[in-house]
Formats: structure tokens, C-alpha cells, sequence
């Protein structure tokens, strides 16, 4: 175990049961490092995880408080959880995309409009990999899966007609950004800014999956190939290629320009609390 892991870590979680030449440990190890950079304690962080590969690599990886949520419903509990807790700690997620962009899409868009506390990191592995490799809300166009032997055909949420990152930029996020996991020092830097947001963070960051996306895309499941066409396929913003699918970077920044949904909440009650003493005195 490295520094970070023995600081942050539960040690029975170490190695992840993840397949060999999984991208989601460099999501991961983003995340603990942008916290240890920042000086977080353990106690400081409530880590919460969903379904899927992300959420069952990362349960109880976290040596402090965690939990977890089924089928879409982690970012409710964090709600939740956000006027449970003090008002200075913080709340991280680490969630599939299929949790985040279909089944849990509802709640994730009305916790954007509360604007509750929560950095949502969203490891995609481009489909539903713990299933067998179906195609998914990400996919990019064809692309061939268990469910698209013919490739992918249908719209994805990362079309620049149709981001997903605009919708939630309209539903109210105050940061959101994206990255692939071997961006390093830039994907580490920007969980930094998420985190210290005191608002709904998103960090949309893409994640090589060799066991079966590899497989059916590329006809090898050969980690070097899948880790390079990632790669190959992303550039930061503003240096886009004729083939690029994932353009990287911070898409919106209006970090704490918008009150906080539990400070709002606990704002209203101590607002009802005096009408309510006012009009008793009188």
C-alpha cells in the first residue's frame, strides 16, 4: 500500500477486486489524492458509492464514514445526508455512468437544482460492463457491444448538440467538468475546484474497461489498446481533433454563486422559527 492508501484506505479493500487493467483505480486514486492535497481528514469526508463496477469497487474503500445507494438513488441519500451532517463536511460520490445518466438521472437533475453540497466523480466505462458489456447513455456511435453487434446506433449523452453537461448546467450545477482517468495532474486539479465548491459538483470522467468494452470494441482485451484509444480519442478543450469524442477540461465554473441547499433549508427554518415567536407574542 502507497501513502494514500494507508492515510485514507481501508486495508481489506487493497487491491480492489477490480479486472486486471481496470481505468477505474486512477478515477479513485484521483479523488484520494485531490482530498489529501486539499488536507481533508478522513472524518471530513462522507464517501457514498452506487451500483455498478464504480460503486462496488469503491463500497467501503473509504476509512471513514460511507454508504450506499441502489439503482439511481445514492444522490437522494446524499440530500438527505446533507441536513444530517455539519455543515463543513463534505460529501463525495463515485458512481457509474448508468447510475448517473439513466436510472438515477432524475434524482442527480434535482439535486443540481437544489444545489446541495455533493461532488459527483462519474467513472463511465461507456456502457454496462458489470452486466456482460452492453451499450449505455455514453457509448459512442458504432460501437460494437453484447447489445450492438452492428455498433451503437442510437444518440449519446456526449453528442455536442445533446451534452449531458448542458443539461445540467440548466438544471443549476454550479461546476461541472470532464476528463478521461489518465489526465493525471489535470483531473486531480480539477476535483480540487469540485470539491471546494460548496454547491453540485460533476466530474465526468471516461474509464478504460478491458474485460468487456475492449473486447467487443477494439477485438482484444489487450490493456495497452484500450488505455491508447481512450487517450487517442480525448483533447482538452479548444484543441479538438477531427476525432475527438471527449473534449476535456472544467465546462462550467460558478463555484458558491448560488446558496447551498441544506444552508438554504436551515435558513427557511430559522425564519419560520421567528414568525412563528413573532406572531406568539402577539
Amino acid at each position: 500500500m502507497d501513502k494514500l492508501s494507508n492515510k485514507y484506505l481501508r486495508a481489506r479493500k487493497i487491491p480492489s477486486t477490480a479486472c486486471s487493467g481496470c481505468g477505474l483505480g486512477q478515477c479513485h486514486k484521483a479523488l484520494v489524492k485531490a482530498l489529501d492535497e486539499l488536507e481533508y481528514a478522513v472524518n471530513d469526508i462522507v464517501w457514498g458509492t452506487s451500483i455498478g463496477c464504480a460503486g462496488r469497487q469503491t463500497f467501503a474503500t473509504w476509512n471513514g464514514d460511507n454508504f450506499a445507494g441502489t439503482h439511481g438513488r445514492v444522490y437522494a441519500i446524499a440530500r438527505g445526508l446533507r441536513l444530517a451532517i455539519p455543515p463543513e463536511m463534505k460529501i463525495v460520490l463515485t458512481v457509474g455512468d448508468g447510475d448517473a445518466f439513466g436510472i438515477g438521472f432524475n434524482h442527480l437533475l434535482h439535486s443540481a437544482r437544489t444545489n446541495a453540497q455533493m461532488t459527483v466523480l462519474v467513472c463511465d466505462n461507456l456502457g454496462y460492463q458489470s452486466t456482460g458489456g452492453q451499450f449505455g447513455w455514453t457509448t459512442p456511435p458504432g460501437i460494437v457491444t453484447d447489445s450492438s453487434p452492428y455498433g451503437m446506433s442510437e444518440p449519446n449523452w456526449v453528442q455536442r448538440d445533446m451534452d449531458v453537461l448542458n443539461i445540467l448546467k440548466e438544471a443549476g450545477a454550479t461546476f461541472l467538468a470532464r476528463h478521461v482517468s489518465m489526465d493525471g495532474a489535470a483531473l486531480v486539479d480539477t476535483l480540487k475546484k469540485a470539491v471546494q465548491n460548496n454547491g453540485f459538483s460533476l466530474v465526468h470522467t471516461v474509464f478504460p474497461c478491458t474485460t468487456n468494452f475492449a473486447k467487443n470494441a477494439l477485438g482484444s482485451r489487450n490493456a495497452v489498446n484500450i488505455f491508447n484509444w481512450v487517450k487517442n480519442h480525448a483533447a482538452p478543450l479548444g484543441q479538438e481533433k477531427e476525432d475527438t469524442i471527449w473534449r476535456t477540461g472544467v465546462y462550467h465554473d460558478a463555484s458558491n454563486s448560488r446558496p447551498e441547499f441544506s444552508q438554504s433549508l436551515r435558513e427557511k427554518v430559522v425564519e419560520i422559527q421567528r414568525r412563528y415567536q413573532d406572531e406568539g407574542s402577539n
